[in-house]
């Protein structure tokens, strides 16, 4: 199994997917699309450059000659990820940020404490203030209201 190959059948399970998906939204005609219309329409251009993928895949390096390196890094931060999702809306988003920050700089770059500080409060509140009182965009207070 060679890496482009894999790639291309990851693009092709993900374009399947959205089409299967699709399937609810109604699709409209050409001159008056629907909802649907346009999603089907990538996922069936994905679907068509994944095959392409798969089929000129011979060329690429084996799966097993891939070294991950970084590994350790992706899956922490596929982690905080989940952590954000499941408690953005219980602590609110300058909290929900202060304490991912504060481990992605602290566990995974290992800055010094004052800097781990520094960044995750400037980043947290100083973003917060940006995008809730200068862009008006709603974010999370979370249950404590901060």
């Amino acid at each position: 199994m060679t890496i482009d190959r894999l790639g291309g059948a990851g693009l092709l399970l993900l374009a399947l997917f959205v089409a299967w998906e699709d399937r609810v939204l109604p699709l409209g005609t050409h001159s008056r699309p629907g909802p649907g219309y346009l999603p089907l329409l990538l996922s069936s251009f994905l679907a068509v450059l994944a095959i392409i993928l798969i089929l000129r895949g011979r060329l690429s390096a084996a799966f097993r000659s891939v070294k991950w390196p970084e590994g350790r890094h992706a899956l922490a931060i596929l982690a905080c990820c989940g952590f954000a999702t499941l408690a953005l809306e219980r602590l609110g988003y300058r909290i929900t940020m202060l304490i991912l920050l504060a481990f992605l700089f602290g566990v995974l770059e290992r800055l010094k404490w004052w800097g781990v500080l520094g960044l995750s409060l400037a980043l947290s509140f100083g973003s917060f203030w940006v995008f809730d009182t200068l862009l008006k965009v709603l974010l999370p207070r979370g249950g404590f209201g901060f």
